[in-house]
């Protein structure tokens, strides 16, 4: 008999084995997700439903609290995936970013990433950002789902070139008060789809001018606020008990977004101060918050 089928079979064993142990590995591999932000989308629909306006300069947007949130709610969705991190797409004067961009840029696993803003203060080159990022870690493999939140159509290249290479893409969205501000061939092509209300939404977007607090005097120090988010740490544990801080502890940096809003309001009252667009404040008022939760634990 000819060996010709015998190498035949010897090779497919051989492949076999391979695709088996490629197998193996890839189910050792944990899901990886990443959050992409069209932040002039955000902007428009979030301060439009909670303040009736889409000009920018009619409110001040907590970004640092809202990224937060959208963080802990891509923990709930994606159960057993890790974050990648979260890309932040703005427009900017020549690409150079403002003293808020700055500050979103300094936060832990955010990446900031700029278009260029015309006459009209209009956004332009965001959408080709998205899509070079979206593409190329889906074709690297270095996510398995990518949590869009923007309405453009022109996203749609970058939600085909994704899928293509096998990533899912879910659209995330800001309820609009009427009709939709998401386009519909978007909404087409996505994996899924999941909207923000006004209740997810109110607790990051403020009208200018807001005072609840006269800041014409000095802002309170670092230490200061580190040491009233101690305070107010030792108070929530007080109150919820050892079972909800160990409920708490697996988010470590971030913290829900309801915990993060009655933290901000509390330390605000007790230094009669706003902390609101002083980033490194709610940093340190955080810091001294998980320190001593942590330190009882």
């Amino acid at each position: 008999m000819s060996k010709y089928p015998a190498d035949i079979s010897e090779r497919l064993d051989r492949t076999n084995e391979l695709l088996q142990r490629v197998l193996v590995e890839v189910s050792k591999t944990p899901s990886t997700h990443a959050i992409f932000v069209d932040a002039g989308y955000v902007y428009a629909a979030a301060g439009l439903l909670v303040t009736g306006t889409e000009d920018r300069r009619s409110f001040d947007l907590d970004a640092e609290g809202l990224i937060e949130a959208f963080i802990d709610k891509a923990r709930t969705i994606f159960a057993d995936s890790r974050l990648l991190r979260v890309y932040w797409y703005d427009g900017a004067r020549r690409r150079i970013h403002t003293t808020e961009q700055q500050a979103i840029a300094e936060l832990p696993d955010v990446k900031v990433r700029l278009g260029n803003l015309n006459a009209n203060n209009q956004q332009k080159g965001v959408d080709s950002l998205i899509r070079t990022d979206l593409e190329s870690l889906a074709r690297h493999r270095a996510i398995s789902d990518a949590a869009l939140i923007g309405g453009d159509e022109d996203l749609v290249s970058a939600v085909e070139a994704a899928q293509g290479y096998g990533a899912r893409v879910h659209l995330w969205g800001i309820e609009a008060g009427e009709g939709r501000n998401q386009a519909e061939p978007l909404l087409w092509e996505v994996d899924s789809q999941r909207t923000f209300d006004l209740d997810f939404c109110r607790p990051y977007v403020t009208r200018r001018p807001v005072t609840t607090y006269e800041d014409d005097t000095p802002a309170p120090s670092r230490e200061d606020v580190r040491f009233v988010g101690a305070q107010i740490a030792a108070a929530w544990l007080a109150a919820r008990g050892r079972e909800s801080l160990a409920d708490l502890l697996p988010g470590h940096p971030y913290l829900p977004g309801s915990v993060d809003q009655d933290l901000l309001v509390e330390a605000e009252r007790l230094l009669q101060h706003s902390l609101r667009g002083h980033a490194h404040l709610r940093r340190a008022l955080r810091d001294g918050f998980w320190q001593h939760l942590q330190s009882q634990y």
